[in-house]
């Protein structure tokens, strides 16, 4: 009789259930503007900010080509507060690994002691600017000493400023369409996990060069603290020839540090990298034409009682993989899988334990 019961409630409970999932890809993000903190030097404080101040946001941002500026305020002995703009070259673009990008921007990279050149104004006088950069690999912070010298008061000193890359990595989960991509990002900051950005992005493929170009639609991410991030649309492509896996293109943020007083922090830049190429044919999956995939139909399931066994008899689509679940009682979620086969015959038997001791229940999988 208690086999019986067992016979009956097992039966009941077979369920077959299908299984599909997105696909996943590496990405980076990094902003464009570098984050200063106060400059020092005997007897005088240095502050960057685009967005004046007090508060101070230590935000150097691009200007034109090699050039980053931003608006200042310097406290120098004698001559008081003195306000001005300052404009400082970066350090000259390499790309030591061949991965496309500038390994000043890359925290993984290291920057060698490099001195750049740049110059300032105030109301009441101007200067040049000689800049040393210096930062270690695998640092997302770094060192600038800024030497002021004033056309007028000679030289103002030379400013030690730390400074800081902003950089986030981290996972792109996918699903490829014919004419879209659509996407959620789940990144953490570098040298920094309490930061985060995470939201969906939908690109949509060109329709002139569908493996190579796409454009992202606007959206909005949210950080940590729970702040919303909201970006414009942006062009991406693919096909920088050492390194074809590799889609890049900007993320403009309305606000890119919500945290501020005022917009900054804007100009972002945002790699993906995608290793997936189901179909082998050198296309990343990302913008690849998706696989036209037939999934498995749903299975019929029979039950029966053998002499020391018991039967499972499953009638579904040939060459798909089918798992047996099983679990001791329906108040538990943690199935466990206990085989997982292909299905080389419609129907096909396969042999289960008799339970012992206790009840036990079963599902299918067709995947």
């Amino acid at each position: 009789m208690k086999r019986f019961l067992i016979l009956l409630t097992t039966g009941w409970l077979l369920c077959p259930t299908i299984n599909y999932g997105s696909e996943t890809a590496q990405s980076r993000l990094y902003c464009e503007s570098l984050r200063f903190r106060q400059g020092t030097t005997f007897g005088g404080t240095l502050d960057l900010s685009t967005i004046g101040g007090p508060p101070f946001n230590g935000e150097l941002a691009p200007y034109s080509g090699n050039t980053w500026g931003s608006s200042f305020a310097l406290y120098y002995g004698g001559l008081g507060n003195i306000y001005g703009v300052i404009y400082v070259d970066l350090p000259l673009g390499v790309d030591a690994n061949g991965n496309g990008f500038d390994d000043f921007f890359e925290v993984a990279q290291g920057v060698n002691t490099t001195v750049t050149s740049g110059s300032y104004s105030t109301d009441i006088s101007s200067g040049t600017v000689t800049a040393t950069w210096s930062r270690s690999a695998g640092s997302k912070d770094g060192t600038c000493e800024l030497d002021l010298y004033d056309d007028t008061y000679g030289d103002l000193g030379t400013y030690t400023c730390p400074f800081t890359l902003l950089e986030y990595t981290g996972p792109v989960t996918y699903t490829p369409g014919s004419n879209t991509v659509s996407a959620a990002i789940s990144l953490t900051q570098t040298g920094n996990s309490a930061n985060t950005l995470q939201g969906p992005i939908l690109f949509v493929r060109s329709s002139t060069d569908r493996f190579n170009s796409l454009t992202n639609q606007p959206g909005v991410w949210t950080n940590a603290a729970s702040q919303t991030l909201s970006f414009d649309s942006e062009f991406f492509s693919r096909g920088i020839p050492t390194w074809p896996t590799n889609y890049i293109g900007y993320v403009f943020f309305a606000d890119g540090d919500p945290a501020t007083t005022s917009s900054d922090y804007q100009l972002w830049v945002l790699s993906i990298g995608d290793t997936n190429d189901a179909n082998a044919n050198g296309i990343p999956d990302f913008s690849d034409d998706p696989a036209s995939v037939t999934p498995p139909r749903v299975p019929l399931l029979s039950l029966a009682l053998g002499k020391t066994n018991l039967l499972l008899t499953i009638s579904g689509s040939v060459g798909h993989t089918n798992q047996i679940q099983e679990i001791g009682s329906l108040t538990l979620t943690n199935w466990q899988t206990t085989l997982s086969f292909l299905l080389t015959n419609d129907p096909q038997v396969i042999s289960l334990p008799l339970p012992t001791g206790t009840s036990k229940f079963w599902r299918v999988a067709a995947q």
